[in-house]
């Protein structure tokens, strides 16, 4: 009974969150004041304080490098399968089917189900996936389908195959060399700009050179640290809402069979490849059944103008992802 206790209420505080927009006490974009306060303020926090109180085995460090290839594998995987999808879909799938929301909901689910040992692993696996989630997926995807992601897709854009479409290049060659380096620095700013990411690579150098951070920094960023998960899933709640017709069930059902299999995948490979502890793995199965990013749904909302369609995965993928965690914890029993 205890081991279900905790994700019904990370489930009933997801729908408190939806109630709320529902009645109009917060309006459908208060969700972005929700996320600034997570990402610049309660994820770091929590990050710290997980570093603090919890021992840095370096063969933590294959759980970084599996977090990359469980981001990048999937969105090449779908980028090779859907040659034939119309491009609006397929950047759609590429976005969403990929990249894994682990601060605003993994984190504080494992925090809640196991402790705060195996959540070391799950902030070392969040060091190799946000390489995607800050600025990689959008990279990727706008390259490798030759968008521009400066305006979204018109709709004639989104429906058409993808064939013989010409990258949109420029002949000069200094103009070329400008894009680049424009294109550069716009990347750049998504990694640098983001609280998260630079808490990551700070807490990993610390983690290589040995430094310990004094306690007392902890004991003053718990109470924000406390504060993440209750944030998180009431985000979530926010970014609820309800299909638009058969074709965005599809388009959901679509993403959440990719992201699926992957976890089946990626949760097989955990345990039987990566050399850590058995809590250690079991945490990373957690993380495999993690949903959407919610960089997914600014990327999405820049690449296709539909932010609603992908906070809709989010949520989606949420509720199923908190079944599925609360099921893991129950039939594995590391």
């Amino acid at each position: 009974m205890e081991k279900i206790v905790e994700p019904v209420v990370f489930l009933c505080i997801i729908l408190l969150g939806y109630a709320f927009k529902r009645i109009g006490w917060v309006k459908s974009d208060d969700y972005k004041v929700m996320q600034k306060i997570v990402f610049n303020l309660l994820l770091p926090a929590a990050v710290v304080a997980s570093f603090i109180n919890n021992e840095h085995d370096m063969r933590l460090l294959w759980v970084a490098l599996f977090g990359f290839c469980a981001s990048v594998i999937p969105i090449l995987t779908i980028y090779a399968v859907t040659g034939k999808t119309p491009l609006g879909n397929r950047a759609f799938y590429m976005l969403n089917g990929s990249g894994y929301n682990i601060g605003c909901f993994a984190l504080p689910v494992v925090l809640a189900l196991m402790g705060p040992g195996p959540a070391i692993a799950v902030i070392m696996f969040d060091i190799g996936n946000s390489v995607m989630m800050s600025a990689g997926m959008n990279a990727v995807t706008t390259q490798l389908l030759r968008i521009d992601d400066t305006q979204p897709l018109t709709p004639e854009e989104q429906s058409q195959p993808l064939g013989p479409r010409p990258p949109r290049k420029v002949m000069d060659k200094d103009a070329r060399r400008l894009q680049r380096w424009a294109n550069f620095r716009r990347i750049a700013r998504n990694f640098y700009s983001s609280a998260a990411f630079m808490t990551y690579m700070l807490m990993l150098l610390f983690m290589v050179v040995g430094f310990s951070i004094p306690h007392w920094v902890g004991t003053v960023l718990q109470p924000f640290s406390n504060a993440n998960a209750f944030c998180s899933m009431f985000m979530v709640g926010m970014l609820m809402d309800l299909p638009h017709g058969t074709k965005e069930v599809k388009s959901v059902a679509t993403v959440v069979a990719w992201r699926w299999a992957f976890a089946f995948i990626f949760s097989v490979a955990a345990w039987f490849i990566l050399p850590v502890a058995p809590e250690i793995r079991k945490a990373v199965i957690f993380v495999c059944f993690a949903p959407v990013g919610v960089f997914s749904t600014l990327f999405t909302d820049r690449v296709l103008g539909n932010a609603r369609l992908a906070g809709l995965c989010l949520a989606t993928t949420a509720v199923l992802g908190l079944i599925a965690m609360t099921v893991v914890n129950i039939v594995i029993p590391a």
